[in-house]
């Protein structure tokens, strides 16, 4: 039995890859709680899929690097989040219909640059259906940052996204400020989604952010412990699906989620 556990180990990409599973797997369950209070999935989804452009103008101008790769891809699910706020703000346009422009629009245009730009498509691919095999010390150092800083965002702001999540009138009476705090939401439910990028890929983004905190809903009510319980959920089903990845030899991506 033990070796079951300890052979993957010997393997500094599996090392690797299990970190970065697990910090993906807890800032999605934290950022992931307020999109399911806040019945919030579509515009997580949309997001995910919006930020392609973005993924494949950074891939193109580093040449394959990292850290363009990331600032177009951030750029872009920022820019998207916030367009998507503006929208829906419209009387005249429903939510879910300024949700479903953005995602379609971005995501054709997404689809139309990777096959227009040849010997990258395959590349390219990797933030489609994530490879959190492929995941360098880079990254990680990145997605430990990035993640961190989303993590205590999340923390020092709790009670201002309780109140506005389950009372936004409350929220207004008490003179918080909402527009702020509805725009910072957006932007850490964006930087969360390109972190998670190579780990489940846009594909199955959504997935990691709304099962663990679906599931741990189903458990409790209390949001406190409901982000505690996601964010185990999420980093015992990154180390249980990498672990299955390895020894049934199917994507990583989809075995995590």
């Amino acid at each position: 039995m033990s070796e079951l556990i300890l052979e993957p180990l010997a393997y500094p990409f599996m090392q690797r890859g299990l970190l970065a599973a697990v910090m993906v797997g807890v800032v999605c369950a934290l950022v992931g709680t307020y999109i399911v209070l806040r019945g919030m999935t579509f515009f997580g989804d949309a997001l995910a899929h919006a930020i392609l452009p973005g993924v494949a103008v950074g891939y193109l101008v580093g040449g394959g690097a990292q850290g363009p790769t990331f600032l177009g891809a951030l750029a872009t699910a920022i820019l998207a989040s916030l367009g998507i706020g503006a929208l829906s703000k419209n009387q005249r346009l429903r939510e879910d219909t300024a949700i479903g422009i953005i995602f379609a629009g971005m995501f054709a245009l997404g689809i139309a640059m990777i096959s227009s730009i040849g010997g990258y498509a395959v590349d390219l691919t990797h933030f489609l259906f994530g490879n959190v095999l492929g995941v360098s010390q880079s990254d990680l150092l990145l997605t430990g940052v990035a993640g961190g800083l989303v993590v205590v965002t999340v923390v020092a702001f709790y009670k201002e996204f309780l109140v506005l999540s389950f009372d936004p009138v409350l929220a207004a009476t008490l003179r918080l400020p909402t527009r702020f705090l509805e725009n910072l939401l957006l932007v850490l439910i964006a930087v969360t989604i390109v972190v998670s990028l190579q780990t489940v890929g846009i594909a199955l983004m959504v997935a990691m952010l709304v099962t663990p905190a679906a599931t741990a809903l189903l458990l409790t009510r209390r949001v406190h412990l409901m982000m505690i319980l996601a964010a185990v959920i999420a980093a015992v089903s990154g180390v249980v699906g990498l672990y299955f990845s390895y020894y049934v030899s199917i994507a990583s991506g989809a075995a995590i989620v």
